[in-house]
């Protein structure tokens, strides 16, 4: 793995097949496909991977059931189907999750249309047989769930889902190109379009945020993969006509497990018809999410007083007893779904579907689409910039082999092998010292690569090495920085590892500590030391207090 320094320097010596702007999962997944068929790959991010939509999910690899209702068949089956691929690709990173989907009178979904829905979900995703739905009677969905609304419940559909940790999947998947070969840089803006004297795109100026220098990166073919941003770099390229991206934010809220109990993952309607979701995470209780048009600032939607409100007002009529107020709410995130816009439909009646277009002086832009099918989408993007390469004589370039190709961390024996693989490694944790909580973590969230995590932890027995942190939280944030090309204590405790959302109060005590960490590893400037210190605050306000 090069370092960061290296990188910027080969995106200014290279000539590329293939120059990626954004590195959300989208951006990543094309990447390690394009790089794993032989393709000369770069990619740029100008904020940190993951940083816009790929780190503010409902965090499921799902087929999206209720599209169904929309009549989005191809679809619901091509992206269930992703489902087992993700999974099996790192299962350190996805795990199934029984979801259960209660059945009310008078509400949007009926037993008979419910059990009908599922088995349809299961042919099309072709669920194996050991996920396929099961209906349960009034009782048994009880027994699964005793927080749920009594009253008027007739019974329910159980199913199997995806959980993951969106972030990491991205970084996952980005590590696994890097270690392919690509380029990858994040807190990399593409400032300006290059083009040749006859108006094709032949590159980007690409900015380091963090100096401020720049350099040209040319390439025979510039995919727009920048998520909420696709239309600006459409606009750049003077080629924003027909189709345009619609922006609409989704909010989750998160509880502490002991004030909000939830045995069992569930799916939800609401009074205005709309599904939510309440999912229980590592000791924790997310429930989301919002639907709504979005016009702010694309890199920091945040929740509202409204959002919040909406969200506790669906969780106290499906889980009644508990009686959530808002000084529950531990944490918050919100994210941005970047729709292809159709004029005329709501937030959540607009498709889901990915769309290219080609612009006249070359530009691919990916706009759309869902988390589960990042792979899909990718391998279609790059069907088009292989034969386009080869109709300029490049290549030749091989198939698609990210299939059955296992992400950074996943070569772990696949499914069946991750649960004797991820015990394997916590026995070594706790061997070399860690506790039993701080080995399950690190052998959980790093699969294949925890042993390295651990010779980190191991590196600072001292604490005055690692600035007072604990091993486990050391370990991490080395092996972030050196191989994960983290350079702010938001992009550790946001993106790699997620505890700004759903272990807030680790964040709290061990923030200064890692700022001061990364001061002395990075060597910050007293300026830089006090931004990083500055934004770690402002986010743990953001995900803590509604806009005002």
């Amino acid at each position: 793995m090069y370092t960061r320094e290296e990188a910027l320097r080969q995106l200014a010596e290279t000539e590329y097949d293939v120059l990626v702007v954004g590195g959300g999962i989208t951006g990543a997944g094309i990447a390690l496909d394009a790089q794993t068929r032989g393709m000369k790959t770069a990619l740029v991010e100008m904020q940190d991977f993951a940083a816009g939509t790929s780190s503010r999910s409902t965090k499921l690899v799902h087929g999206g059931l209720r599209y169904l209702k929309q009549l989005e068949v191809r679809m619901v089956a091509e992206v269930g189907r992703e489902r087992a691929v993700v999974y099996e690709n790192g299962p350190h990173v996805t795990t199934p999750e029984w979801m259960l989907l209660p059945i009310y009178r008078g509400g949007t979904f009926g037993r008979f249309a419910t059990s009908l829905g599922l088995y349809v979900y299961d042919r099309l995703a072709d669920v194996k047989r050991s996920e396929r739905r099961t209906m349960l009677g009034s009782a048994e969905v009880l027994e699964k769930e005793p927080l749920l609304k009594r009253d008027g419940l007739l019974g329910g559909g159980r199913y199997v889902e995806y959980r993951t940790d969106d972030a990491r999947l991205t970084i996952e998947v980005m590590k696994k190109a890097a270690d392919a070969g690509a380029v990858c840089v994040n807190y990399a803006k593409a400032e300006e379009l290059l083009y040749g004297a006859d108006g094709k795109l032949r590159g980007a100026r690409v900015v380091d945020r963090r100096t401020g220098a720049s350099c040209e990166v040319r390439a025979r073919v510039v995919v727009n993969a920048a998520g909420p941003w696709v239309d600006a770099l459409r606009e750049q390229d003077r080629s924003k006509q027909g189709k345009t991206v619609r922006l609409t934010k989704g909010v989750h809220l998160v509880f502490d497990g002991a004030r909000f109990p939830l045995r069992q993952a569930v799916y939800f309607d609401t009074p205005d018809g709309r599904m939510v979701f309440a999912i229980p995470r590592d000791g924790k209780t997310y429930v989301g999410t919002t639907d709504t048009d979005y016009a702010g600032d694309p890199a920091s939607p945040r929740m509202s007083l409204a959002d919040r409100t909406y969200l506790l007002a669906a969780a106290n009529a499906m889980f009644p007893a508990l009686r959530l107020t808002a000084s529950d709410v531990e944490s918050s995130w919100a994210g941005l779904r970047p729709l292809v816009y159709e004029e005329g439909k709501a937030p959540s009646e607009v498709s889901r579907r990915d769309e290219i277009f080609v612009s006249p002086s070359g530009l691919v832009t990916i706009a759309g689409g869902k988390l589960t099918g990042y792979r899909k989408m990718a391998e279609t993007v790059v069907d088009r910039l292989a034969a386009r390469l080869a109709a300029s004589g490049a290549g030749p370039f091989g198939p698609c082999v990210t299939r059955t190709l296992p992400i950074s961390g996943g070569d772990v024996g696949g499914s069946a092998g991750w649960a004797a693989f991820a015990q394997a490694r916590m026995v070594e944790a706790q061997a070399a010292g860690l506790p039993l909580d701080a080995a399950a973590r690190i052998a959980r969230r790093y699969g294949s690569n925890a042993p390295e995590v651990m010779r980190y932890a191991s590196s600072g027995r001292s604490p005055d090495v690692r600035a007072g942190l604990p091993l486990d939280v050391y370990g991490m944030l080395m092996y972030a920085i050196e191989r994960e090309m983290a350079l702010t204590p938001a992009d550790f405790w946001v993106r790699r590892t997620g505890d700004l959302y759903f272990d807030i109060a680790r964040v709290r005590k061990w923030g200064d500590a890692s700022v001061e960490a990364m001061a002395r590893k990075l060597g910050y400037s007293p300026e830089e030391k006090r931004r990083a210190k500055a934004e770690l605050d402002r986010l743990v306000l953001e995900a803590t207090e509604p806009e005002t």
